[in-house]
């Protein structure tokens, strides 16, 4: 049994984003221990790339803002989704301001293994992905994760469209293969 951390990223309540990310948690729930961090719960500021953090006593951020749970919570997970809409061929602004403020040497303290990734976004180009995936391969390559899967979803745009695609279906598949 695994402990799974999902960062869902989406500010649109029962959106796309989140209907893909609890058909991954009812597959998953199956066999881990699951838990959702979602961005529209949550203060966050974005990392402003002063590096104090790495001379501070236990290379806490000075500031404070919501980001401390993040810390705790990710202490604890095995694996971590990310999960968000696609804006401009990237990731929701608030989920990569969490992302930014890992950088931090507590991050060596997590003990995540694994990294899977859920993408959803209106348009159809085939490219629709092809940035943030990028950035995916680097980070795996880079932390010495895992893949444990990724499932990305296009032409879902308005909410709801999600159902009108095998996303739901596929993200429910992923988290139940994960252990």
């Amino acid at each position: 049994m695994s402990n799974i951390i999902i960062l869902a990223g989406s500010e649109r309540k029962d959106g796309n984003t989140d209907m893909l990310v609890d058909a991954f948690k009812k597959g998953a729930v199956k066999k881990n221990k699951v838990e959702v961090i979602s961005v529209r719960s949550h203060d966050i500021n974005p990392c402003i790339g002063c590096n104090s953090c790495f001379t501070r006593l236990g290379n806490a951020c000075f500031q404070k803002d919501d980001m401390q749970i993040v810390y705790e919570k990710l202490k604890t997970a095995d694996i971590l989704v990310i999960a968000s809409p696609v804006y401009f061929y990237g990731i929701s602004a608030q989920l990569k301001a969490i992302i930014d403020r890992l950088h931090t040497p507590m991050r060596n303290e997590f003990p995540i293994k694994k990294l899977a990734l859920i993408l959803v976004g209106a348009a159809t180009l085939p490219e629709l992905f092809d940035s943030i995936k990028l950035q995916y391969k680097l980070i795996l390559s880079f932390f010495h994760l895992e893949d444990a899967g990724m499932v990305l979803v296009q032409g879902a745009k308005d909410k709801g469209d999600v159902k009108n695609t095998d996303g739901l279906d596929r993200a429910y598949e992923l988290g139940l293969s994960i252990e």
